[in-house]
Parts: C-alpha cells; sequence; structure tokens
C-alpha cells in the first residue's frame, strides 16, 4: 500500500488499551503506527491515540485479533514497508512469527534498539548485546520498558485502512482472555511498582510485601536474587532477562541495583529506595532514599496501612 512510511510499528489493541511498549515501539520508528483489532472505531480510536504520545501518523485498521488470519490480511499492506516493529507483548509475540513468514523475511525478535539495517537484541541469558543485521526488509519485536519515550507535541494524524480480505487462518484457538491488572499482580504497563531484593531477607517479607502492594494498588515485582530463591515466581522478575517495566512510581525494598536488573528499569518518574547501604547503585539513582534495613521499614510500613483500615 502506497503512502506507508519507510518503518512503521504495528500494534493490536484491545477494547481500545493499548498494549505494553507500544508507545515505544511507535517511537522506534520516528512516529508513524498502525493499530490494527476490534472495536476500533469512534471513541476507542479516539482513546488509544491520545495514549500513544509517540505518534505523528496512525493508520488504524479494523480486524480480528487470530494472529494467523490477521498476518495474511496485514501482510499485502505491509509490503513495500522495509521496518516493522512489533511491542514485545504477548499479541505482538504471537503476530510477529507469522507476519514475517507471510511476508518471507527475517524476524529479529527480542530487540532492545531497532537499528536502521537491524537491531541490538540480548543473547545468553541477558549477558551479551548482539547486533543482529538484515540484507533486506525485515521485523522486529521490541522488549516494553527499556527504551522510554518523548511525547511528540500536537495531535497525530489519523487514516482509517481497509485490511484485505481473507479466508480463515486456522491455529491456536483462543478459549479466554484474563485481564492482569496491577492490582492483581501484572507487571506490564504497571503505574507503581513494588519491588523485593535479596535484602528483604526471607520469603515471608516478600509474601508481607506483596500485601503491601495490594492495599497500594501497586504490582510485584522482585529481583533475579529473589525469583532464584523461589521467593517469587520467574514471571515477575525484573530486568533485561526478565520483565522491563516503565512505572510513575518504583520503590525498591533491599535492592542493591545490578546492571541487569536496572536495565529493566525504563524510566519511573520516582524511585524510592530502601536500603542499609547509602552507595548501592539503586539508592544513588533515586529520588528518595531511606537508609535502612528493608525488612523493618516494610513491617512498619504493613502496620501503619492495617491501622488505617482499622
Amino acid at each position: 500500500m502506497s503512502g506507508l512510511p519507510d518503518a512503521l510499528a504495528v500494534v493490536v489493541v484491545r477494547d481500545g488499551l493499548l498494549p505494553a511498549g507500544a508507545d515505544e515501539a511507535t517511537a522506534e520508528t520516528g512516529g508513524y503506527a498502525l493499530l490494527v483489532g476490534p472495536g476500533l472505531r469512534g471513541p476507542a480510536v479516539t482513546d488509544a491515540v491520545r495514549a500513544l504520545t509517540s505518534a505523528r501518523r496512525v493508520w488504524v485498521a479494523e480486524t480480528g485479533t487470530e494472529p494467523g488470519t490477521l498476518a495474511a490480511a496485514l501482510a499485502p499492506l505491509l509490503e513495500q514497508v522495509r521496518t516493522l516493529v512489533l511491542p514485545g507483548s504477548p499479541d505482538g509475540r504471537d503476530l510477529a512469527p507469522r507476519l514475517a513468514a507471510a511476508l518471507g523475511r527475517p524476524l529479529l525478535a527480542g530487540a532492545v534498539e531497532v537499528l536502521p539495517h537491524g537491531a541490538d537484541v540480548l543473547r545468553w541469558g541477558g549477558t551479551a548485546l548482539v547486533e543482529l543485521t538484515a540484507d533486506g526488509p525485515f521485523l522486529a519485536t521490541l522488549e516494553p520498558g527499556l527504551r522510554g519515550v518523548e511525547p511528540v507535541p500536537g495531535p497525530a494524524v489519523v487514516t482509517e485502512i481497509e485490511p484485505a480480505a481473507v479466508s480463515e487462518v486456522h491455529g491456536a484457538r483462543t478459549l479466554a482472555v484474563h485481564d492482569v491488572s496491577e492490582e492483581g499482580g501484572g507487571l506490564d504497563g504497571a503505574r507503581r511498582v513494588l519491588c523485593a531484593g535479596g535484602g528483604v531477607g526471607s520469603p515471608q517479607a516478600v509474601a508481607l510485601l506483596g500485601r503491601v502492594a495490594t492495599a497500594l494498588g501497586a504490582a510485584l515485582g522482585g529481583t533475579r536474587v529473589v525469583t532464584d530463591a523461589g521467593w517469587l515466581g520467574y514471571d515477575r522478575q525484573i530486568g533485561t532477562t526478565g520483565v522491563g517495566v516503565d512505572p510513575g512510581l518504583y520503590v525498591a525494598f533491599g535492592v542493591s541495583g545490578a546492571p541487569h536488573h536496572m536495565g529493566g528499569l525504563g524510566r519511573p518518574r520516582h524511585v524510592v529506595s530502601v536500603n542499609t547501604d547509602p552507595y548501592c547503585a539503586m539508592t544513588a539513582m533515586a529520588d528518595l532514599g531511606i537508609v535502612a534495613d528493608a525488612a523493618a521499614v516494610l513491617e512498619e510500613l504493613a502496620r501503619k496501612l492495617e491501622a488505617e483500615d482499622d
């Protein structure tokens, strides 16, 4: 389809809500995005575009979300776009390989930065940064929470387009879609995150931090030390080898600030560090550093929250 730019973000939207990493993927392409999904009409489009703060121009297509059928419908529209970037969200990871196959081009998965002729990706458990190059057009999935965005002033220009009509492509069947809110512990897109590090000292302290997070409407995460110890599941590990986050408030309890953890923080607007070490990396980057035992501060915070409930 003529009129599309050389680089374009492809974002699957559900219920008018952008997935984690949509803004970053759009910023990576210079502010150009194609939003696809059901119900993208009227207010739903307005809400999605308004939330896409890095967008200069947005194309919108009313589609389904089944990845095989969606890839077949989008491929004819996107043949002339050299670089396609999808957020590393669940829908993005489902769609990307099918779209790459439909277009006959390579997929550079798990990128931390998209380059003109390839992407930088983390490999070997996040211990190495590898630059992958492509001889021609390519797709990339961008890990959420690692790049950050600069908002673009002014409203984006919005254009509706019609995808190709295709027969249904049979693949995996979606039995249910579960909405994991911040209060339920989801890290992707969480505005407030409480993180447990090894300095909290015990699985009981991590469990208490989970209750505090619920009371504050925050998501619970942990460092690799905590997940390796079995105090939290690996789906809650924050870092380059886990989940990337980019919250408004990040409170770190007993987190020293190892590089692979800090690499997953994005650009939190406010950071609070509770640690006995006033010179650790996490306290050095914090807006507020509390030099104290993390477990003791956590217990006192939990006590005050319980007293307020009474």
